[in-house]
Protein backbone atom coordinates (compact mmCIF):
# COMPACT_ATOMS: atom_id res chain seq x y z
CA UNK A 1 0.00 0.00 0.00
CA UNK A 2 1.14 3.68 -1.19
CA UNK A 3 -0.60 6.81 0.37
CA UNK A 4 -0.03 9.71 -1.82
CA UNK A 5 -0.73 13.41 0.17
CA UNK A 6 -0.41 16.15 -2.36
CA UNK A 7 0.87 20.34 -1.61
CA UNK A 8 0.99 23.40 -2.82
CA UNK A 9 -1.56 24.15 -4.57
CA UNK A 10 -2.72 27.77 -4.37
CA UNK A 11 -4.20 30.80 -6.47
CA UNK A 12 -1.95 32.22 -8.81
CA UNK A 13 -2.29 34.90 -11.76
CA UNK A 14 -1.76 34.36 -15.24
CA UNK A 15 2.42 34.07 -16.02
CA UNK A 16 2.70 32.97 -12.28
CA UNK A 17 4.26 29.82 -10.76
CA UNK A 18 3.27 27.32 -8.51
CA UNK A 19 5.50 23.93 -7.10
CA UNK A 20 3.48 20.87 -6.33
CA UNK A 21 4.62 18.24 -4.08
CA UNK A 22 3.56 14.76 -3.72
CA UNK A 23 4.68 13.02 -0.53
CA UNK A 24 4.62 9.23 -0.87
CA UNK A 25 4.29 6.64 2.11
CA UNK A 26 4.35 3.34 2.83
CA UNK A 27 5.76 1.11 0.33
CA UNK A 28 9.05 1.38 -1.08
CA UNK A 29 8.65 4.73 -3.28
CA UNK A 30 11.81 4.20 -5.59
CA UNK A 31 9.45 1.46 -7.12
CA UNK A 32 7.05 3.13 -8.63
CA UNK A 33 6.98 5.43 -11.18
CA UNK A 34 4.95 8.77 -10.61
CA UNK A 35 2.40 10.97 -12.39
CA UNK A 36 0.45 13.79 -12.37
CA UNK A 37 -3.03 14.26 -13.62
CA UNK A 38 -5.53 16.93 -12.93
CA UNK A 39 -9.00 17.46 -13.44
CA UNK A 40 -11.48 20.60 -14.04
CA UNK A 41 -14.91 20.96 -13.07
CA UNK A 42 -16.87 19.71 -15.78
CA UNK A 43 -14.40 17.37 -17.39
CA UNK A 44 -12.77 14.62 -17.41
CA UNK A 45 -9.22 13.98 -15.77
CA UNK A 46 -6.38 14.38 -17.63
CA UNK A 47 -2.36 12.96 -17.63
CA UNK A 48 -0.54 16.05 -17.23
CA UNK A 49 3.56 14.72 -16.67
CA UNK A 50 5.52 11.43 -15.62
CA UNK A 51 8.37 10.23 -14.81
CA UNK A 52 9.91 6.99 -14.12
CA UNK A 53 11.18 5.11 -11.11
CA UNK A 54 14.54 6.56 -11.31
CA UNK A 55 13.82 9.37 -12.77
CA UNK A 56 15.79 9.28 -15.71
CA UNK A 57 12.89 9.48 -18.16
CA UNK A 58 9.55 11.76 -18.12
CA UNK A 59 7.28 12.64 -20.20
CA UNK A 60 4.61 15.42 -20.61
CA UNK A 61 0.83 16.19 -22.46
CA UNK A 62 1.40 18.59 -25.23
CA UNK A 63 -0.22 21.27 -23.08
CA UNK A 64 2.62 20.89 -20.54
CA UNK A 65 5.26 20.54 -22.14
CA UNK A 66 7.78 23.89 -22.08
CA UNK A 67 6.06 24.89 -19.20
CA UNK A 68 5.73 22.21 -16.83
CA UNK A 69 8.42 19.77 -15.41
CA UNK A 70 8.32 16.79 -12.99
CA UNK A 71 10.79 15.81 -10.83
CA UNK A 72 11.17 13.49 -7.80
CA UNK A 73 13.60 13.67 -4.87
CA UNK A 74 13.93 9.54 -3.59
CA UNK A 75 15.35 10.59 -0.28
CA UNK A 76 12.18 12.77 0.97
CA UNK A 77 9.77 10.20 -1.13
CA UNK A 78 8.14 13.35 -3.00
CA UNK A 79 8.20 13.84 -6.39
CA UNK A 80 7.58 17.76 -7.72
CA UNK A 81 5.06 19.77 -10.57
CA UNK A 82 6.61 22.80 -10.96
CA UNK A 83 4.26 24.71 -13.07
CA UNK A 84 5.27 27.82 -14.87
CA UNK A 85 3.71 30.17 -17.23
CA UNK A 86 0.42 29.12 -16.02
CA UNK A 87 -2.47 29.83 -17.78
CA UNK A 88 -6.82 30.24 -16.71
CA UNK A 89 -7.06 26.65 -18.60
CA UNK A 90 -4.61 25.08 -15.99
CA UNK A 91 -7.01 26.07 -13.08
CA UNK A 92 -8.05 22.36 -12.04
CA UNK A 93 -7.62 20.15 -9.06
CA UNK A 94 -4.37 18.24 -9.39
CA UNK A 95 -3.92 14.41 -8.67
CA UNK A 96 -0.17 12.36 -8.01
CA UNK A 97 -0.90 8.98 -8.76
CA UNK A 98 1.70 5.78 -8.00
CA UNK A 99 2.21 3.18 -10.94
CA UNK A 100 3.78 -0.16 -9.23
CA UNK A 101 6.31 -0.03 -12.98
CA UNK A 102 9.66 1.58 -13.90
CA UNK A 103 8.21 3.50 -16.86
CA UNK A 104 5.00 5.66 -16.01
CA UNK A 105 2.25 6.08 -18.54
CA UNK A 106 -0.71 8.71 -19.35
CA UNK A 107 -3.62 6.06 -18.91
CA UNK A 108 -5.55 6.73 -15.50
CA UNK A 109 -6.38 3.23 -15.79
CA UNK A 110 -2.25 1.79 -15.24
CA UNK A 111 -2.18 3.80 -11.80
CA UNK A 112 -2.74 1.83 -8.83
CA UNK A 113 -2.79 4.31 -6.08
CA UNK A 114 -3.85 8.03 -6.04
CA UNK A 115 -3.81 10.60 -3.49
CA UNK A 116 -6.64 13.39 -2.65
CA UNK A 117 -5.58 16.23 -5.01
CA UNK A 118 -4.19 19.68 -4.34
CA UNK A 119 -6.42 22.57 -6.07
CA UNK A 120 -4.79 25.27 -8.62
CA UNK A 121 -6.44 28.27 -9.35
CA UNK A 122 -5.53 30.29 -11.83
CA UNK A 123 -7.05 33.92 -12.04
CA UNK A 124 -6.64 35.58 -15.47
Amino acid sequence: QVQLVESGGGLVQAGGSLRLSCAASGRTFSGYAMGWFRQAPGKEREFVAAISWGGGSTHYADSAKGRFAISRDSAKNTVYLQMNSLKPEDTALYYCAAKRSRVGSDLISKYDYWGQGTQVTVSS
